[in-house]
């Protein structure tokens, strides 16, 4: 019951994705003519030279990219990248016949509002283990086996798809909202992954190690670890406390210490992806 619940709960926050990127194409980057990044890019880009629906091009080109990543990401991922290329290629030709006129009289604002649309979509389809395709492939590829903002690698990725787009429209303006769009989707992309990973790695020093273990452990309900260390100038054997926590509980973890120790010795550090129990679970 447990697994079709969590099924259900990741198929709907990603067809919520979907959809808030597909909307962020046809509400507003098509209408204002503006070209973004990744192949729904190369299938704008087609479409404002030729007229053939984004979506049809953005199908053919991205199944030739599954096809290619099969052996890297296995057959789970291609099997879920397919049926949200299926799903975003009928939302984008669908959403294409309905939405023709810019539903804001500002390209700026329109790059800006459809660059966050389609960077929190990412972010939703990305947070279930789940991709769009094209860039998004390769910037899986790379965060699979480094920690690398998957962000800033769709964002090199995009560079040359944008500045395509000159020799479409033969113009600088419309070429700079594309970059700006490009930064957006980034921006929001990686602010809501990490916003929703964010944590802190706490490690502190204190004599009184045993009362600040209890106090984690049993009011602030977290785990930790207990390290042996010695003291680089005196040479004493010391215990160390380890803990990872998210960052909004990070002040009553500090609160606790000081009731126990005023003097402990405490360092903090910015940590993004924990996985495990009482945090994230690892999608395939």
């Amino acid at each position: 019951m447990n697994q079709l619940v969590d099924f259900v709960k990741t198929w709907i926050i990603t067809l919520l994705g979907l959809m808030l990127f597909s909307l962020g194409w046809t509400l507003f980057l098509i209408p204002a003519e503006i070209n973004g990044g990744g192949i729904s890019g190369i299938g704008a880009l087609v479409f404002f030279a030729t007229g053939i629906p984004m979506g049809y091009t953005y199908f053919a080109v991205n199944l030739i990219l599954v096809v290619i990543a099969l052996k890297k990401l296995g057959k789970g991922f291609g099997i879920k990248t397919i049926v949200n290329m299926a799903i975003i290629s009928v939302l984008l030709t669908v959403m294409q016949k309905f939405i023709t006129k810019p539903i804001i009289d500002d390209r700026f604002l329109s790059a800006v509002l459809g660059g966050i649309s389609g960077g929190i979509g990412l972010g939703l389809v990305f947070s279930q283990g789940g991709s769009t395709g094209g860039t998004d492939i390769i910037a899986m590829l790379v965060t699979k086996y480094r920690r690398i903002s998957p962000g800033r690698v769709i964002m090199y990725c995009d560079v040359l798809i944008i500045a395509s787009s000159y020799f479409v429209f033969h113009s600088l303006e419309i070429l700079v909202y594309g970059y700006v769009s490009m930064w957006v989707v980034s921006y929001s992309l990686d602010a809501f992954l990490n916003g929703a990973n964010q944590s802190a790695q706490i490690f502190i020093y204190s004599k009184k190690w045993a009362e600040i273990r209890d106090k984690i452990l049993h009011e602030n309900k977290r785990g930790l670890t207990i390290l042996n260390g010695e003291g680089g100038y005196t040479g004493e054997p010391v215990k160390i406390i380890v803990t990872v926590v998210r960052k909004r509980e990070a002040s009553a973890i500090f609160k606790s210490i000081m009731k126990i120790d005023n003097e402990a010795f405490i360092s903090m550090g910015n940590v993004m992806g924990v996985f495990g129990k009482g945090f994230d679970e690892l999608k395939a």
